[in-house]
């Protein structure tokens, strides 16, 4: 029962720490007490961009007459849409567990509590339970689904993201409250395939992270594909004993009520780290999060934690590098600390927004004088072809060195696209040396380029 790595959690910290560990030659076990790939691949990442894959193919055939074809009237079969999204996720647990045998991972199936002395006791689905000892145990139990004090899930009319991606009938109306990454990946899918969707959102701007200009563009698509988008708003409560539900919603004109099927909670997530014993082993925690060193060291010798459980970004990416830096650490490698303000943030609804670095007013707030270049999508040859003209690319360049502070972009495909920005970024490239790097014509990617030269004064085709 001796290990060199255990990991608690399987998600996409946990099991690439896992891998990673059995590459350096540590022998290594994984303790998850679902399915293996955590909540990103079962119930996060993986199924929602399935779920998105069928709102784009109803789009893409409700133009179909756009691009010269002739097609029937399509008909949505909810039931059929959730089981593929259901089918693609399990698809990918299975893929996990056949990299784990592949690595020769010890798979233990249970729920895990943190002992002292360097043990995991492991309970199964019978009550039984095993302890476990290893000299290094990484904590990477993930993070679920916010609840607001007067926003109560009850899984039936007031919901999470993990029940939006597996209602028996689809809604006829939708009230989300929250416009982050979950709140409007979810409202661009019910409302492509015909609910009424209304985002009700506490800040002044729809996905308020990104850049304010990324997020009025994405305000002005989504209200003329029908969404009703409720800003500076706040819902104060939801009456369920009705049929449906009864949203009352207070705003700078006074209070509304909306009425609808269903209430989607998207106001971010919390860290799993109740229950898994850090109290008994002295792990401290800090503002609902594990605190952990540069490494993910915890305060106790040989306790580790990665991803959505510490303070880093809650996102897939920074959970799967944080685990390899965290494993490659311990095998006495050098990796260099993660750095956090060169993760690439993705939101999949459509259009799609990417972004990375700086946004505009950071980069104001921090002190630079800056260049900034925008070059519009309604300009590139390849997205007038492809009829995806909506959106741009905004570059943010610190003006007395070059260096590239922040990219900004929204539009069809930006997601693939924002790579480039955040390996410029990491190589230190100028805005100089990304107008000269020439780039494949006609490309999406161009916009690149082109908006780094208008930053400078040069841009070819504005």
């Amino acid at each position: 029962m001796n290990f060199d790595v255990l990991v608690l959690g399987s998600g996409p910290g946990g099991y690439v720490a896992a891998i990673r560990a059995s590459q350096l030659g540590l022998k290594t076990a994984i303790i998850e007490k679902e399915s293996l790939g955590g909540i990103c691949l079962n119930w996060g990442c993986i199924p929602t961009k399935a779920l998105i894959k069928s709102a784009n193919v109803f789009e893409y055939i409700q133009h179909a007459k756009d691009y010269g074809i002739k097609v029937g009237t399509p008909v949505i079969e909810f039931d059929n849409i959730i089981k593929r999204s259901r089918d693609v996720a399990g698809g990918m647990s299975k893929g996990v567990q056949f990299l784990m045998k592949k690595n020769k991972i010890e798979v233990i199936n249970g729920t895990g509590k943190l002992r002292p002395g360097k043990k995991v006791a492991v309970t199964s689905d019978k009550g039984e339970v095993k302890e476990y000892s290893a000299s290094h145990i990484i904590i990477a139990t993930g993070g679920r689904s916010r609840i607001l004090p007067g926003l109560l899930q009850d899984g039936k009319k007031i919901i999470g993201y993990r029940e939006a991606m597996s209602l028996p009938t689809q809604p006829e109306s939708m009230v989300i409250v929250g416009s982050g990454a979950i709140g409007v990946e979810f409202a661009y899918v019910y409302n492509a395939i015909g609910t009424k969707v209304t985002i009700v959102e506490f800040l002044p701007n729809v996905v308020p992270v990104e850049d304010e200009e990324v997020s009025k563009a994405l305000a002005k698509s989504f209200k003329t594909a029908g969404i009703d988008i409720m800003t500076n708003a706040e819902v104060t409560s939801v009456d369920t004993s009705g049929k449906g539900c009864r949203v009352k919603i207070k705003t700078a004109e006074g209070e509304k009520t909306v009425e609808a099927d269903i209430v989607l909670s998207a106001v971010g997530i919390v860290a799993n780290i109740e229950g898994i014993g850090l109290e008994d082993v002295g792990i401290i925690t800090d503002k609902g999060k594990i605190a952990v060193d540069k490494f993910y060291k915890t305060n106790v010798p040989g306790y580790y934690a990665i991803g959505d459980c510490t303070p880093g970004q809650a996102l897939a990416h920074v959970a799967s590098a944080e685990g390899i830096i965290c494993v490659e650490k311990i095998a006495n490698h050098h990796p260099q600390p993660l750095d956090y303000n060169n993760i690439p943030g993705c939101t999949y609804c459509s259009p799609e927004i990417a972004s990375v670095g700086y946004t505009e007013k950071a980069a104001k707030a921090a002190g630079f004088d800056i260049k900034v270049g925008k070059f519009p999508f309604s300009a590139s040859g390849k997205a007038s072809a492809a009829g995806a003209k909506d959106g741009f690319v905004k570059l943010i360049f610190d003006a007395r060195y070059g260096e590239l502070l922040g990219a900004h972009m929204i539009g069809a495909n930006v997601t693939e696209m924002i790579a480039e920005c955040v390996a410029a970024r990491k190589l230190e490239t100028t805005g100089e040396e990304l107008i000269r790097t020439v780039h494949p014509h006609p490309t999406m990617s161009e916009a690149i380029m082109e908006a780094a030269a208008a930053a400078y004064g040069e841009v070819i085709h504005l």
